[in-house]
């Protein structure tokens, strides 16, 4: 999540591919979403990350939920969500794409942002998961897959107290002092179901955010996919 933090920083918009003509890809098609990959934490006063599985367990409830209204909202035609096996082996060939996706959704993180651009690809989104998504389109009937990846964390009454002190002695020696709290990172992609070509990406990290209620899942659906190819 830090990594992610950090490149975030330096990350200016989201990224749509594009077609032989040199114009941005449009949604032409339905939509899937992936069991989203989703953990909520607390930020202790110590600055250690503790997970909360009823929070996550929310969270992994409301978001799908809104997503689906958005995309429905937007003209899109939705699948149900295709949840992942408990037992999905990492071996077979849905957690073989699961374990690419994930790699290559890191690279397009560091490889698209300002100032670390690959000498071959540019700015532009050119990335592919190649022909083993196939399975994927089969087993949902989807044109489409959206993947999500969200760490959401919450700063504790220790943490904000501490966070507070630091920045009052901070301004007292004429410097902004701010040792951290919560924050919400989010990593999105729409993968084209036929071809495996990445269509879209999105990088998101703020210090707002909540995914514990169905109206802060709204807030963060609505930051996170507002750049949809539509």
């Amino acid at each position: 999540m830090a990594l992610l933090s950090a490149v975030a920083a330096a990350y200016d918009q989201n990224r749509i591919a594009t077609g032989p003509d040199g114009r941005p890809l449009r949604i032409d098609g339905s939509v899937v979403m992936v069991e989203p990959d989703i953990e909520l934490s607390l930020v202790t006063a110590g600055g250690v990350q503790e997970p909360r599985r009823a929070w996550s367990e929310a969270a992994r409830q409301h978001y799908p939920v809104v997503v689906a209204r958005w995309l429905e909202r937007k003209g899109i035609q939705t699948r149900p969500a295709f949840d992942l096996p408990d037992d999905l082996p990492a071996d077979s060939r849905l957690g073989q794409l699961v374990r690419l996706h994930e790699a290559v959704a890191l690279s397009i993180a560091l490889y698209t942002r300002r100032g670390s651009y690959l000498a071959t690809k540019g700015g532009r989104l050119d990335w592919t998961l190649g022909g083993g998504v196939a399975e994927l389109r089969e087993a949902t009937g989807a044109d489409y897959a959206l993947f999500s990846y969200i760490r959401d964390s919450y700063t504790s009454e220790g943490r904000a107290a501490l966070r507070v002190l630091g920045v009052l002695a901070g301004l007292a020696a004429g410097q902004l002092v701010d040792i951290g709290g919560g924050r919400q990172v989010a990593v999105v992609t729409l993968v084209d179901l036929r071809s495996g070509q990445v269509v879209w990406f999105n990088l998101m990290s703020r210090q707002t955010g909540d995914l514990r209620d169905p109206e802060g899942a709204e807030d963060t659906v609505k930051e996170l996919l507002e750049g949809l190819p539509l």
